[in-house]
C-alpha cells in the first residue's frame, strides 16, 4: 500500500448483546474531518483485513479516483461459536446482533465520524454466514443499510421467505457472488451444503422482488483465495463515484 491510512481500534457497548463489541477502523490516507465519508461495514472484520486485504483494495481504488471516500469498519468475531450464534438465522444471539447493528452501531459511528447519515452511504459486506447476517440486517433496517455485498452467503428456506415477504426492495442495492465450485461445502460444524444451488434460488427470489442487484458466478470455491480476488471489482461497483 503506497499511502497507508490510520488503523485504530474502538469499542462500543451493546445493551442488546450485554457485551462490549470491538471494532477495527481504517481511516483512508486522505482522511480529513472536513469531508464526509461512506461506511463500509464488514462482518468477519479481522478476516477482511487479514485475508481480504480490504484496506489495500480501498486505498488503490481511492488513488484511482473511482470510488467515493470510504471508512472501513471491521467487526471481528470472538470464535466460531460466537460467529454462528450471531450470524446464523437460528443463532441464540442473532436477533440481538441485528438490533446492535441497526440501533447501536449506526448512531455510534455517525457520532464518531463525519458520515452522510443516510442508508445509501452505509454498505454491509460479509462472506458465507457474514453475508447472510448482512442481508438480514438490511432487510430489518433498510433505511440504515442501503447497499450490501454478499460473498457466497449461506441461504436456507427461512432466508428465501424473508426475501419474499419484504416490501421495500427499492431501498436496497445488492451485489451478489457465488463460486461454481461451491456445490459441496464442508462447514465448520462438519455439514456438507450445496451453496451454489441455494444462491441461485436466492438470486431468483431477489429478481422476483425487483431488488436492484448484480450477480456473478465465477470458477471459485468457498475460500478467501476466491473472495479476495473478487473484492476489487465488487468494491469498485458498490462504492463507485
Amino acid at each position: 500500500m503506497k499511502n497507508k491510512g490510520i488503523m485504530k481500534e474502538l469499542t462500543v457497548k451493546s445493551n442488546f448483546l450485554h457485551e462490549h463489541i470491538d471494532l477495527i477502523v481504517y481511516l483512508p490516507s486522505n482522511f480529513t474531518p472536513l469531508y464526509k465519508y461512506q461506511l463500509l461495514i464488514a462482518q468477519d472484520g479481522q478476516d477482511y483485513f487479514n485475508f481480504g486485504k480490504i484496506a489495500s483494495v480501498v486505498e488503490d481504488l481511492l488513488e484511482k479516483e473511482v470510488i467515493n471516500p470510504t471508512i472501513i469498519i471491521g467487526i471481528p468475531y470472538q470464535d466460531t461459536y460466537d460467529r454462528k450464534n450471531k450470524y446464523h438465522i437460528d443463532g441464540d444471539k442473532h436477533n440481538e446482533y441485528i438490533r446492535f447493528l441497526g440501533e447501536e452501531l449506526v448512531p455510534f459511528l455517525d457520532k464518531e465520524f463525519p458520515t452522510f447519515q443516510v442508508g445509501s452511504s452505509r454498505i454491509l459486506i460479509g462472506d458465507s454466514l457474514g453475508a447472510t447476517v448482512s442481508l438480514l440486517s438490511a432487510l430489518s433496517y433498510p433505511n440504515s443499510f442501503g447497499k450490501i455485498i454478499l460473498q457466497s452467503p449461506f441461504v436456507n428456506d427461512k432466508i428465501i421467505e424473508k426475501i419474499r415477504d419484504f416490501k421495500e426492495s427499492y431501498l436496497i442495492e445488492i451485489h451478489h457472488t457465488i463460486g461454481k465450485n461451491e456445490e459441496n461445502v464442508l462447514t465448520t460444524d462438519q455439514k456438507v451444503i450445496d451453496f451454489l444451488s441455494s444462491n441461485r434460488a436466492l438470486q431468483q427470489a431477489l429478481k422476483e422482488k425487483t431488488f436492484r442487484t448484480t450477480y456473478s458466478e465465477d470458477n471459485g470455491n468457498h475460500t478467501w483465495t476466491y473472495w479476495q480476488s473478487e473484492l476489487p471489482e465488487l468494491l469498485r461497483k458498490t462504492l463507485s463515484i
